[in-house]
């Protein structure tokens, strides 16, 4: 297959769209949730993956799956937790099973500020993607994210190395 070749064109056009519609929707939604709440979107995404978690067995992430859910590498991760616990959004504690362990919950002023966001999100991503849908490239890449059925951002998965039910990252948000 050549460079030139039609369906290596057609997949690096895809891309090239998946790509501007990626950053036109991640603009937009950062603009809104930093005028409206002070919050950047890695912020949001974050606030919004650990409020999923849940008391029960496997119910909280390992830094890892939370670097994963929101799309930074672990240490990049850890520097954005230690931002949001400055400002009291987020607070980590110890495992009370494994001492070497240690989660990240969202505090009450955390899940306050979040679910003032939420509304703000929803609109701007909504806004967003009306706007992208004028763009006769984005527009069918639109259509396609507006009638998408994801699974959720946390799901039960089964640990294959002990077999324990335990959270895994299905998906990011923006």
């Amino acid at each position: 297959m050549t460079a030139t070749a039609p369906s290596l064109t057609a997949l690096a056009q895809g891309w090239c769209a998946l790509s501007l519609l990626h950053g036109k929707i991640e603009s937009h939604l950062e603009r809104a949730l930093q005028a409206g709440h002070g919050l950047s979107v890695r912020e949001y995404s974050l606030l919004d993956v650990l409020s999923r978690q849940h008391d029960g067995e496997g119910g909280h992430l390992q830094m890892r799956q939370v670097a994963d859910a929101v799309v930074l590498s672990q240490s990049a991760t850890t520097r954005l937790v230690t931002r949001l616990e400055d400002r009291g959004l987020l607070m980590r504690y110890l495992c009370p099973t494994d001492r070497r362990g240690i989660y990240t919950n969202v505090s009450d002023a955390g899940l306050k500020l979040l679910a003032e966001a939420r509304p703000t999100n929803e609109a701007a991503l909504r806004e967003a993607l009306r706007e992208a849908a004028e763009d006769r490239r984005l527009e069918p890449l639109v259509r396609t994210v507006e009638t998408a059925r994801t699974p959720p951002l946390i799901a039960a998965e089964v640990n294959p190395v002990d077999g324990k039910p335990g959270p895994a990252v299905v998906s990011s948000n923006w």
